[in-house]
């Protein structure tokens, strides 16, 4: 920094501007200077990401020059942040998880030691794997290559990939899941390796599981499923009964009650076979289930159990074909029998002996 600063009378440097306060003799009275500046410099950077203190540091150390390779090097010595991501996600899970399965290794707390009987091998014996494991190293490196490579040279800009996130709903065009419950990914519905396009007719969103599994072989577009969610019909009572805050599913109180209490729920979208639904839908309808039954025994201690059925199709009783599904609570002494519960649907075969 000094013959620089000299030289030029300023530096600037990381968005900071250094400035010569007094000069003698065409010199600079700098040590006081320096300190500030540098600690100026250090400030500017949260200490989430230590890159540019520590690539100072790194070039400093090697007297003013250093390669990307030794910057990269202590750039990785020195994040905490990688080196838990590497702990927890990298080493645990793979290859710690399979050196264990195969034998090799015994995890013990937060360490990796060797398993009977390598633990117990010669030194001779012990050069002679590490040998194996550098070739093999060797080799992969010789077969794909040192260098990093993007999966692709012409990635989806951020405004197309948030058109994508905004026409889905924030939501996995497949399963459903939530941007708020795990990492959206945009997919290509017919992949870059078969000729897929970025354009946006050819982008859908999915989550970081259902994109992994799709891989980049399948070409099935599940943008349809997102449309389906919004279909309604205009003739439906319940269509007309929306209500509440959840997104896929709603509930309400049945006007023809089978006991005090009695709840229908069902989802937003108009489809008459429960057996139709969503896997989104379904966990939206359980999720609502569930918090009206604790709703219903806190508010009526006398509740000591529940019915839950859904009949699906005319011949199973159903008289309005929006899938709604039914939450009866039930009291001791509500009928005189009530053994057999929901096979009363057939009355004769309610009844029945264990033999």
């Amino acid at each position: 920094f000094i013959p620089a600063l000299r030289k030029s009378r300023k530096l600037t440097t990381g968005g900071l501007l250094l400035r010569p306060t007094t000069r003698q003799s065409g010199r600079f009275s700098g040590g006081l200077l320096l300190r500030r500046s540098h600690k100026k410099l250090i400030r500017t950077t949260t200490m989430t990401r230590i890159y540019k203190q520590v690539m100072l540091q790194a070039v400093l150390k090697r007297g003013g020059s250093a390669t990307k390779d030794e910057i990269a090097g202590d750039i990785l010595a020195s994040d905490v942040f990688q080196r838990e991501h590497y702990r927890k996600k990298i080493v645990d899970a793979m290859p710690g998880n399979r050196l264990v399965r195969d034998g090799a290794l015994i995890r013990d707390n937060g360490s990796y030691r060797l398993a009977i009987p390598f633990e117990n091998m010669t030194e001779p014996d012990r050069q002679e794997l590490i040998d194996e494991c550098q070739l093999q190293i060797d080799e992969h490196i010789e077969k794909f290559g040192d260098t990093f490579r993007p999966r692709t040279n012409d990635p989806v800009s951020g405004s197309v990939a948030y058109e994508v996130k905004k026409r889905a709903g924030g939501r996995c065009e497949l399963c459903g899941a939530s941007h708020s419950e795990t990492q959206l990914d945009v997919d290509h519905v017919v992949p870059r390796n078969k000729g897929g396009s970025n354009e946006l007719a050819n982008l859908q969103m999915l989550c970081r599981t259902c994109n992994a599994q799709k891989r980049d072989n399948d070409d099935t577009d599940f943008r349809a499923i997102t449309e389906s969610y919004g279909f309604r019909d205009a003739d439906c009572i319940f269509c007309q009964k929306e209500c509440g805050d959840d997104e896929l599913a709603f509930v309400v109180e049945d006007e023809y009650p089978v006991t005090e209490g009695h709840a229908l729920v069902m989802p937003r979208r108009h489809v008459s076979d429960y057996f139709a639904l969503h896997q989104p839908e379904r966990n939206a309808i359980e999720r609502i289930l569930h918090n009206r039954q604790k709703e219903l025994l806190s508010r009526d201690p006398s509740i000591s159990g529940f019915n839950v059925g859904v009949n699906s199709g005319p011949s199973a009783g159903q008289t309005i074909l929006h899938v709604h599904i039914h939450l009866i609570p039930r009291r001791d002494g509500d009928m005189d029998d009530p053994r057999g519960g929901v096979r009363g649907v057939i009355p004769e075969m309610q009844k029945y002996s264990v033999t």
